[in-house]
């Protein structure tokens, strides 16, 4: 079991491709809007379809952060890890990395025609690639 569950839109190819980029490429499991159980969907911001979230045990991180943790996590976090944890201490860089995520994101469908995957529900979610979000 993972520490950590990768949430995104599997209703958009380019979410997808970039979902399974993350599954491939660390130990982080990833699971689809569509396949939410009850009580991952209850731990996640009443806005949740809005961007992707990566919930840990005992830390939620939404849209530019998510996608940021998700990256500290390929390889097993050694690489990156440390740039991240230096960059966070700056506002600039938060702003940036929001702003970015943001401008992706409204424009996923322009995205999705150079990267995408097929889109809907997958069944990826159960209950051995989920994680405690009661603590959240």
């Amino acid at each position: 079991m993972s520490d950590a569950l990768l949430v995104y839109d599997d209703d958009c190819g380019f979410c997808t491709w970039w979902a399974e980029f993350f599954e491939q490429r660390s130990d982080v499991p990833i699971v689809g809007f569509s396949d939410l159980e009850p009580s991952l969907r209850n731990a996640l911001p009443d806005d949740y379809d809005r961007c992707a979230h990566l919930v840990t045990d005992g830390m939620g991180y939404s849209c530019g952060a998510a996608l940021e943790e998700a990256f500290a996590r390929l390889g097993g976090g050694r690489p990156v890890r440390p740039s991240i944890d230096f960059l966070r201490r700056f506002d600039a860089y938060i702003a940036a990395r929001e702003w970015t995520y943001s401008g992706i994101a409204r424009n996923r469908m322009l995205w999705g025609k150079l990267l995408s995957k097929p889109t809907g529900s997958s069944g990826r979610a159960n209950a051995d690639r989920t994680v405690d979000a009661g603590s959240r």
